[in-house]
C-alpha cells in the first residue's frame, strides 16, 4: 500500500483479482489461507491483494498479529480504524484509555462502551473487546465496502484471545455485506482448529484452502530482471536448479540472488551453496529446541526420522530409550503433539488421522541430523 514499490515484486494480479471477485460474488464474506513461512504469502497480501482492493473501491485494513501476538485485539481495533478512520487514531484510543468511572461522570462514554461501567480500561488490551466493537462501528459509517486482512490468524485460536475471537466473529456475523474477511496463516493445523472445531468462535466461518505458490514463472522473472543489472547474467537453468535444491522457497530463493549478484565472479554454485549455509544456520532452530521439553524433543526426533504411528507401540519403546524412562504410555506423545501444533508453537501440523509433518521442512532436517534429544 506504500507508494515505494520493490522492483524485485512478481505481481499477481490475476490471483487478486480472483479473491476479490469471490467475494463481489457474495456467496462468501470470508475465506482463509494457509502457507508455510517464507512462500511469498505476506508479500502477496501487502503488494497486490490490499492495492487490488483499494483500486476496486474497497476499504484495506491489514494486520499481522504476530507482530504483537499478546495483543491481537488492539492490533486488529487498529487496522480498522487506520482504514476508515485514520485521522481519529489517536483520539479513539485516548478515549478508550480513559477510565470508565471518569466518562460516565462527564457523560462522554465512547462508542460501544455505554454498557460497559466497571471495566478498567487504563491499558489499551484491557480495552480489546469494546474496542473492536467500536472499530467496527467506526466501519459502519464507511460509504465504502471494507477488505479485512488478518495475516497470522491463528493468533487469534490461542485460549487466551477466545474473548476478543468471539467479539470479533459477533460483529462481523451482522456485517458480511460491507465487511469482507481473509483469514491468512502459517499453521495449517491451527487454523483448521479455528474453522473446524465446533467450540471454536470461527467454527464452519470460512472456508480454509492452501495458498497457491509461487514456481517457475516467478524464477523467469526474476532472472529476466537480474539480466538488466547483472555484468553476468544468471543462466535460467542454473536458477531453476538453486530454486529447487531450495525446496522452492521465495525468500530463500532471493537470498540466493542477492549473493549471485553480489559476487558474480564466484557463480551460481558458490552462491548456492552459501545460501544453504545459511538457510541450515542451526542458531534459530537451536534456540527453539532448547526451549522445548525433553519429551517435545523426543516426538520431534522420532517424526523427523519418519515415524508415522507416534502412539503405536514401536514409537513408544523408542520414546522410552530416548527419554531413558521405563515407563512412557500413549498420553506422553498425545501431550506433546497437542503443544507442537498448537497456535504457540505451530512446529508441526496434523495431515491426517495419527498422522503429522513439520511446518518447516528445514527445521526437519536439523532435526533429524540429532543423534540425541539432549
Amino acid at each position: 500500500m506504500s507508494a515505494l514499490t520493490d522492483p524485485w515484486h512478481f505481481p499477481r494480479p490475476d490471483l487478486a483479482q480472483a479473491y476479490l471477485q469471490g467475494f463481489d460474488l457474495g456467496l462468501t464474506s470470508a475465506r482463509g489461507l494457509f502457507a508455510r513461512r517464507r512462500m511469498g504469502k505476506s508479500e502477496f497480501l501487502k503488494h497486490d491483494l490490499l492495492p487490488a482492493a483499494l483500486q476496486s473501491g474497497y476499504l484495506a485494513a491489514y494486520t499481522n498479529l504476530w507482530d504483537d501476538t499478546e495483543h491481537p485485539g488492539q492490533a486488529l481495533a487498529s487496522a480498522i480504524l487506520l482504514a476508515c478512520e485514520p485521522k481519529g487514531l489517536g483520539k479513539f484510543w485516548a478515549e478508550l484509555n480513559t477510565p470508565i468511572s471518569n466518562l460516565k461522570g462527564s457523560g462522554k462514554l465512547p462508542l460501544g462502551l455505554e454498557g460497559s461501567v466497571e471495566l478498567d480500561l487504563s491499558k489499551k488490551e484491557k480495552a480489546a473487546v469494546p474496542a473492536i466493537q467500536a472499530a467496527l462501528q467506526v466501519a459502519d459509517r464507511a460509504k465504502k465496502r471494507l477488505l479485512l486482512v488478518i495475516d497470522e490468524a491463528q493468533v487469534l485460536a490461542a485460549p487466551e484471545h477466545k474473548a476478543i475471537a468471539h467479539s470479533l466473529r459477533a460483529g462481523l456475523d451482522v456485517r458480511k455485506a460491507g465487511i469482507k474477511v481473509l483469514f491468512a496463516g502459517s499453521s495449517e493445523a491451527a487454523l483448521r482448529e479455528m474453522f473446524s472445531r465446533a467450540s471454536a468462535p470461527f467454527y464452519n466461518w470460512a472456508p480454509l484452502e492452501p495458498f497457491p505458490l509461487l514456481g517457475a514463472e516467478f524464477v523467469e522473472a526474476t532472472v529476466a530482471h537480474m539480466a538488466t543489472v547483472a555484468k553476468h547474467p544468471l543462466a535460467m537453468d542454473e536458477a531453476l536448479r538453486a530454486f529447487s535444491a531450495l525446496k522452492e522457497t521465495p525468500e530463500f530463493f532471493r537470498w540466493y540472488v542477492e549473493r549471485y549478484l553480489m559476487y558474480q565472479q564466484q557463480g551460481s554454485e558458490q552462491a548456492l551453496q552459501y545460501t544453504l549455509s545459511r538457510v541450515h544456520d542451526g542458531t534459530s532452530y537451536a534456540k527453539t529446541w532448547k526451549e522445548l521439553g525433553r519429551a517435545d524433543r523426543a516426538v520431534l526426533l522420532l517424526a523427523a526420522r519418519g515415524v508415522q504411528d507416534l502412539y503405536g507401540a514401536p514409537a513408544l519403546k523408542q520414546l522410552q530409550e530416548l527419554l531413558n524412562a521405563p515407563e512412557v504410555t500413549a498420553s506422553a506423545p498425545r501431550t506433546s503433539i497437542r503443544r507442537l501444533t498448537g497456535p504457540k508453537l505451530q512446529l508441526m501440523a496434523r495431515v491426517d488421522h495419527g498422522a503429522y509433518r513439520f511446518e518447516d521442512p528445514e527445521f526437519q532436517a536439523w532435526v533429524a541430523a540429532r543423534r540425541t534429544i539432549e
